[in-house]
């Protein structure tokens, strides 16, 4: 039970300090919206919903990166900035992927 408190706690951490995971969230709101007001299939609106979830549990992560790495120092540091790099690129790749699903979900109304 603690574990869900602990991830909750968590959540609304992100949500109060993070503008990106609320910009992030807001489209995915939005994204959901669509995907449940076009015709689309099921499996593909599971499909929008699932890489929205994993949009925002990247950027989730990505927040944890950047504080650990924040508070293990200020100086510049090269192994930081490839930590803080490397999770940016997993959200912008979640992004990326999100989009293909709706590019493809689109062509196949068409």
């Amino acid at each position: 039970m603690n574990r869900c408190l602990w991830s909750w706690e968590g959540v609304v951490a992100i949500w109060r300090g993070e503008p990106s995971f609320r910009f992030w969230f807001v489209l995915n709101i939005c994204s959901v919206g669509l995907a449940f007001w076009l015709p689309l299939s099921a499996e593909g609106r599971a499909l929008i919903v699932a890489l929205g979830l994993v949009l925002l549990a990247a950027e989730a992560l990505n927040t944890g990166v950047e504080a650990a790495v924040d508070r293990s120092g200020i100086e510049h540091d090269a192994l930081g900035k490839y930590a803080k790099d490397a999770a940016s690129a997993g959200v912008a790749l979640s992004a990326i992927a999100a989009g293909v699903a709706w590019v493809i979900l689109i062509v196949g109304l068409i």
